[in-house]
């Protein structure tokens, strides 16, 4: 039975919602200022307020001289959109995109509406992509995310016949987060050679752009100084990150890795065999190829710990993959079995997704809301309040881990320059050496802070010209703020 045009829309409408509701719940709930936002947040809070960050600016430069994000967002933010707002609007809209793109790709690939459905289903169980340091969805804005989105809709693009408009889709998601776009723009510019004939020639014209644009980058551009070699001192830094080494991978991650190739290629040939593949699927599995390939010669330069191999972390195009054989396994849910068996197995994984998604919230966030669009009122946000009104060149000396212990970082919560918050710092030494030495030496420095003494802290803050140290214990020192957990304490007096 077709749908009326009103009954369309009702649907597309419920199953946005649906599938926004069921993301958020799958990803422990939508909460501002945690995860990679204790980059995103202060590199764009110190477009607003060029006065903040002068010790840390360095740090934050090294990373977001190579994105667009934050200057757009820092625009947005001028005309009248705080935020705390805006990122959670970005954040919607990512899911939306995605939805649709899912949707459209679903539509073209697939002859049942249950299939879309499926497809829908499976995206909202957030996972992580093996050794890669991403999850497929998270649970604050990070523009990846929208990125992702919007490669995923230039694939929808792409398969409809509009190739303009998956390269344009390409173009917009590189302002949000490069290499992820890169990655996408690889997929998409295979394909469109592999089944385009009409393009070939403007392809070839771009990818020699591309390639003197790259050239440019890496000798005279931001990436100047990239192809050395990450010598020991620097890796140790981002021992943590183990992702950022995939030649420690144990066959049981490649196996998974490349497994998405296997998958892909045979759900490609049963769609074959049963003739309802599209012509330009082809060229999506040859991009997937070229995905896996550009991994494979990567991995030879990583081995030889040269830097920018490294920083681009093209472990990461298999995010890509993941997503392409989850297109292909939710047709074959719906369409290799009988049609009884394919709507039980819908029902089943959106049961999953909602079992999962209200443990995930009442296990791990239990007693937080589903949506926190500003800052959570508790202890530490009122000690950063505090913090937000003193001078802005205070340097603050906190609990390394304070943003993983308390919910958020200093630069986030209370924008204003930290001694160290050691999971962000630690990734955003993966850029620089000059970034790393600093980093590791701050981690020598504050090994003992669990034990820090009043002598020891003085000693610091001569060292580093910190004013303020916050704990959640009381010590011999000049009190300047306390609340019920955390004591702020005056170490010198801060600059004007």
């Amino acid at each position: 039975m077709t749908m009326s045009p009103a009954a369309t829309r009702a649907a597309l409408i419920a199953g946005a919602a649906g599938f926004c509701v069921l993301a958020i719940l799958n990803c422990g709930g939508y909460r501002y200022g945690i995860g990679d936002q204790a980059f995103y947040v202060p590199a764009v809070v110190q477009h607003l307020n060029p006065s903040l960050f002068p010790r840390d600016r360095m740090l934050l430069h090294v990373q977001d001289r190579l994105m667009a994000f934050d200057d757009l967002a820092a625009v947005i933010v001028r005309i009248g959109i705080p935020l705390p707002v805006l990122s959670f609007v970005l954040y919607v809209l990512a899911l939306l995109v995605l939805f649709a793109a899912a949707v459209s790709i679903g539509r073209t690939l697939y002859s049942s509406k249950w299939g879309v459905v499926m497809l829908i289903a499976l995206l909202t169980l957030r996972h992580r992509i093996t050794q890669t340091g991403a999850n497929s969805l998270e649970a604050y804005f990070q523009p990846r995310m929208l990125a992702c989105a919007l490669g995923l809709a230039a694939i929808a693009a792409y398969l409809r016949g509009r190739g303009a408009i998956a390269l344009g889709l390409v173009a917009v998601a590189f302002l949000m987060h490069p290499t992820t776009a890169v990655w996408f723009g690889i997929w998409i510019v295979t394909a469109l050679a592999v089944t385009e004939r009409a393009w070939r020639r403007l392809l070839v014209a771009l990818v020699a752009l591309a390639g003197l644009v790259a050239c440019w980058a890496v000798t005279l551009g931001p990436l100047r100084g990239h192809l050395v070699k990450m010598d020991p001192r620097w890796a140790s830094v981002l021992s943590g990150k183990d992702y950022v080494f995939p030649f420690d991978w144990t066959p049981a991650f490649w196996i998974a890795n490349l497994g998405y190739m296997v998958v892909i290629l045979a759900l490609y040939a049963l769609r074959k065999r049963q003739q309802v593949a599209q012509p330009r699927e082809l060229g999506l599995v040859a991009g997937a190829a070229a995905l896996v390939l550009v991994f494979l010669v990567s991995w030879p330069l990583m081995r030889l710990w040269v830097a920018l191999a490294l920083q681009l972390q093209t472990s990461r195009v298999f995010w890509m993959l993941d997503l392409f054989a989850t297109i292909y396994i939710a047709w074959a849910l719906i369409a290799a079995v009988p049609r009884r068996v394919g709507l039980t197995f819908v029902a089943i994984v959106i049961a999953a997704a909602t079992a999962r998604g209200l443990f995930v919230m009442q296990t791990e966030h239990s007693g937080a809301a589903i949506i926190a669009v500003h800052l959570p009122s508790d202890d530490w946000t009122d000690a950063m309040t505090w913090i937000a009104h003193t001078p802005p060149a205070s340097h603050v000396l906190a609990d390394p881990g304070h943003a993983w212990k308390y919910g958020t970082s200093v630069r986030v919560s209370g924008e204003r320059d930290v001694y160290l918050e050691e999971v962000k710092d630690t990734a955003v030494a993966l850029y620089s050496r000059d970034v790393a030495m600093r980093v590791l030496g701050r981690i020598n420095d504050a090994a003992d802070f669990g034990s820090l003494t009043p002598e020891r802290a003085r000693a610091l803050a001569k060292q580093y010209d910190l004013q303020y140290l916050v704990v959640d214990r009381d010590l011999a020192l000049p009190l300047a703020y306390k609340n019920a957990r955390f004591r702020i304490y005056t170490l010198a007096p801060a600059s004007q």
